[in-house]
């Protein structure tokens, strides 16, 4: 039995709409789609229907499933990754959001991704994560993880927060700032692009280390080793306390002598893929970037496919 698991943006009508189209395609061609209870609900379905699953248990929903399809933004994918990341089940979205670079699929592509998905031609990417520890007077605070970043930032708006930079067990420097982004290639054209940093191919396994508003001599972001470990320290005596952000999801407060351990994560974050399109094309769409009198390789053959000019 093929088993689907469909989180949807509810509060969205659009969302609704799509999500309720993506459910009857697949069931039509009998995949089970699984939903959590409230979802179910919310979309109107009748939930005594043979072809669908219903659960109440967010931290199980994505045991057994092949595929999990999130009808929302980015944040509604960051959602569907946390409630699927100890099954390791593959998240696919279809972007209702804004940019929206997690989604795979657009609106208007529902049809072809119900298609993909009941043909199974669909890939599947193994991004890095991170694990996040924070520590306090030597006792474990907390452990998670992100997708995209964590973020230590100032708790009061008023108030810088007085850090010391620390990586693969050498200090690097101390700031007086807002903060420190620590994000993964997925997560390069999040918060870290808004910060400042590098955009990072994502088959390239890096770390991205970015100051948020400095005030120091170097202050630059900076790309680290898959396998580093990058510490923040909030300095102890200070009087600025701090809050660790993960995916802009989860919130640690962070008081003065927190310790936040960021490394490469035990487990990948899995994304389906349905296109194949080269990531440079992603950041024109996305992004829309000016190509206009681009002459390259791409242009030539395109215009020798259709008899025009190649000079």
């Amino acid at each position: 039995m093929r088993r689907v698991l469909v989180l949807a943006h509810t509060g969205r009508p659009e969302a609704r709409e799509v999500a309720t189209a993506v459910i009857a395609g697949l069931t039509r061609h009998g995949i089970v789609v699984r939903l959590l209870v409230p979802e179910a609900k919310d979309l109107g379905l009748d939930l005594d229907s043979p072809t669908l699953e219903l659960t109440d248990s967010e931290s199980d929903a994505g045991r057994d499933c092949e595929l999990t399809l999130v009808v929302g933004g980015d944040g509604s994918i960051l959602r569907a990754v946390e409630l699927t990341y100890e099954s390791a089940t593959p998240v696919l979205g279809v972007n209702l959001g804004h940019v929206g670079f997690l989604a795979e699929a657009e609106p208007e592509d529902v049809d072809a991704t119900i298609e993909a998905i009941v043909e199974a031609k669909y890939t599947v990417e193994d991004r890095l994560t991170l694990d996040v520890q924070v520590t306090h007077d030597g006792e474990v605070v907390v452990s998670t993880f992100a997708v995209n970043e964590a973020s230590v930032e100032k708790a009061a708006r008023e108030r810088m927060i007085e850090v010391v930079v620390e990586v693969d067990g050498r200090p690097l420097s101390r700031w007086g700032c807002d903060g420190v982004v620590c994000a993964t290639p997925t997560g390069s054209t999040a918060y870290n692009f808004s910060a400042g940093g590098p955009i990072v191919w994502p088959e390239v396994e890096a770390m991205c280390v970015v100051p948020l508003s400095a005030h120091a001599l170097f202050a630059r972001p900076m790309v680290v080793g898959p396998d580093s470990v990058v510490a923040v320290e909030v300095l102890a005596g200070t009087q600025g306390s701090g809050v660790l952000w993960c995916d802009g999801r989860r919130t640690v407060d962070l008081p003065p002598g927190a310790r936040i351990e960021v490394r490469r994560g035990r487990r990948p974050v899995r994304l389906a893929r349905v296109h194949q399109a080269p990531f440079t094309d992603r950041l024109v769409a996305k992004f829309g970037l000016n190509v206009e009198g681009w002459r390259g390789e791409g242009a030539r053959r395109r215009l020798r496919g259709t008899g025009g000019p190649t000079s």
